[in-house]
């Protein structure tokens, strides 16, 4: 399993930084990681096509170390996924254009 070296988490910069074994560095920010929220509902949610708006001002307050991944809570009260490594590495690296495509 990938697991990061270090997690930085930016409340003033909006952003989660994650620093990997092989060097890379990726900066998501936190609207991302809502919107990219991998709970059952969240997920069902996108699944049905319904896009959900996150809010800009949403900011990520806790991280929780899960093992496989962390849990993140989020000022808007959302609390319920656990992102794996494995997710995060995934939304850090993808492109700008599928950055804007929906999840599912």
């Amino acid at each position: 399993m990938d697991t990061p070296n270090s997690l930085r988490n930016s409340l003033g910069e909006a952003q989660l930084t994650l620093e990997w074994a092989d060097g890379e560095q990726q900066q998501i920010s936190h609207t991302r990681l809502r919107g990219a929220c991998p709970c059952s509902q969240c997920k069902s949610a996108r699944l049905r096509g319904v896009i959900s708006m996150v809010d800009e001002g949403v900011r990520l307050e806790r991280i929780a170390l899960q093992g496989y991944g962390v849990q993140l809570v989020f000022s808007d009260g959302h609390e319920r996924g656990i992102y794996p490594w494995e997710y995060l590495r995934e939304l850090g690296g993808m492109s700008m254009a599928s950055r804007m495509k929906p999840i599912r």
